[in-house]
């Protein structure tokens, strides 16, 4: 505990900085949940969106690996590839063999997945919309302070 109030001291954050930070996490949470309820009323978990959004992201003259979406979502790779399993089972994405690397897998979007995708990335651009504000007064007050 002692420690804890010597890195306060040193670091001298107030309280309007604590409820800053308060309130930036409050916001990314609240667009992650509002996310994991996008995507559950069309019956998929946020990882799901996630992994799709990845995939469709990445652009067409560069094909995305396994490991390329592990690294994306921050996960293990046998986890990418059950996640793939996950997809690939409810037609939205698809695996294809690399061209160049016979061991490497490519993945894309079915039309099924582009098509869900769109819905769901449009809910989530308007709420970006409405939370956009408060993420831009979070970091205007880093600038001011940088200043």
């Amino acid at each position: 505990m002692a420690q804890l109030r010597r890195a306060e001291r040193r670091y001298r954050l107030g309280t309007g900085e604590y409820g800053r930070l308060a309130a930036f996490r409050y916001a990314l949470r609240s667009f992650l949940r509002f996310s994991e309820d996008a995507a559950a009323e069309v019956g998929l978990t946020g990882q799901h969106y996630q992994a799709m959004l990845v995939v469709r992201a990445c652009p067409q003259a560069r094909r995305l690996s396994i490991a390329d979406l592990a690294g994306q979502l921050l996960i293990k790779h046998n986890s990418a590839v059950e996640l793939v399993d996950r997809l690939a089972e409810l037609d939205l994405l698809s695996r294809q063999t690399a061209r160049d690397d016979r061991r490497k897998v490519e993945l894309s979007l079915t039309r099924r997945g582009r098509n869900l995708l769109a819905k769901l990335a449009v809910v989530h651009r308007a709420e970006l919309r409405r939370v956009g504000p408060q993420l831009e007064r979070f970091f205007a007050s880093l600038s001011a302070k940088a200043e």
